[in-house]
């Protein structure tokens, strides 16, 4: 039984917390008020959570930023993933908020 209960451990549901949260929102917030994009998804699954950035409600997402935890007691791991490839990864969400502001901006006149 034990080796069962330390298993569980391991694959526990993984969260934002609300400092993680409350900064992806920031940007997200910024770039939906200039039009760029429109909607999210926050999915929270066994080892990792997941937040999508969608242009279009139907579409595939354009970014998807990725908490990881290996193990229970073990530090989170970033990734910023686009379509087709990783663009950043780090050690805190701060690396990746950082890399969307040196994104290109859409600007509308």
């Amino acid at each position: 039984m034990q080796r069962i209960s330390s298993h569980k451990k391991l694959h526990k549901t993984l969260f934002f917390n609300r400092t993680e949260l409350g900064q992806i929102l920031a940007t997200y917030s910024t770039r939906v008020a200039s039009g760029e994009w429109r909607d999210y998804a926050i999915d929270c699954l066994p080892g990792s959570a997941t937040f999508s950035i969608f242009r279009h409600t139907h579409e595939t997402p354009l970014y998807v930023i990725e908490k990881q935890q290996l193990y229970p007691t073990g530090i989170s791991r970033f990734t910023l993933r686009d379509r087709s490839k990783v663009l950043c990864k780090g050690n805190s969400i701060q690396e990746i908020v950082f890399y969307f502001n040196r994104l290109p901006r859409l600007i509308t006149g």
